[in-house]
């Protein structure tokens, strides 16, 4: 048998094979589109719980931090089509609307909100998942219920998970938030890492 005549001939094929291997580990990425609870406010992207936890999975999947403090749904969802573009994850963690509700906004506008960033991230063909996003207490009970209850109906209503709001642990630990009573420091980052690991890898099929 003449090796080199039979290499040649499926030298394309392996080629191709190769590049469809590449593009489709390249797509294994999970996009964090977030505030300033994913972002790492007030200490270095690298310290915060979305770079911890790609450390963690050693990149399998690579997890992109989209997140910029002070983000509304509404200039997150401005944000989407290029990341989208730029990245090409392959799901999308939607972590938005906590500065929504501190500022006061229509419950309404907010779901309006979450629910076109779902359907970009859908039309892209990526998973979505939202996370639940809750308001302290003082925000008085009904708006906070009403806020709480936009997340349950939107991921039921579009199909898709919903993942539980990191947050709830981590306010039971003084030590774990700044002093602005509302920001996880950065002794809380492993924390909330080791927390997404548990409720993100079945949904992104890390094993």
């Amino acid at each position: 048998m003449n090796f080199k005549n039979v290499f040649r001939w499926h030298y394309p094929f392996l080629l191709l094979l190769a590049l469809m291997t590449m593009r489709a580990t390249a797509a294994d990425t999970l996009l964090v589109l977030g505030d300033s609870l994913s972002a790492g406010y007030r200490m270095s992207a690298s310290a915060a719980w979305p770079a911890l936890l790609n450390d963690k999975w050693q990149k399998s999947p690579a997890i992109i931090n989209g997140s910029i403090s002070g983000d509304t749904a509404a200039q997150g969802v401005a944000r989407l089509p290029a990341l989208l573009k730029k990245h090409q994850p392959r799901w999308v963690l939607i972590e938005l609307g906590g500065n929504d509700g501190l500022r006061g906004f229509p419950p309404k506008q907010l779901e309006q909100d979450l629910d076109s960033a779902i359907k970009q991230v859908k039309a892209a063909g990526a998973q979505p998942l939202l996370m639940q996003v809750r308001l302290p207490a003082n925000y008085g009970r009904r708006y906070t219920e009403s806020f709480a209850a936009i997340y349950p109906q939107l991921a039921e209503r579009n199909s898709i998970p919903l993942v539980p709001f990191f947050m709830e642990q981590v306010y039971l630990k003084p030590e774990w938030m700044q002093d602005d009573g509302i920001h996880p420091a950065p002794a809380a980052q492993s924390f909330i890492a080791d927390l997404m690991a548990k409720q993100l890898a079945p949904l992104v099929n890390h094993e």
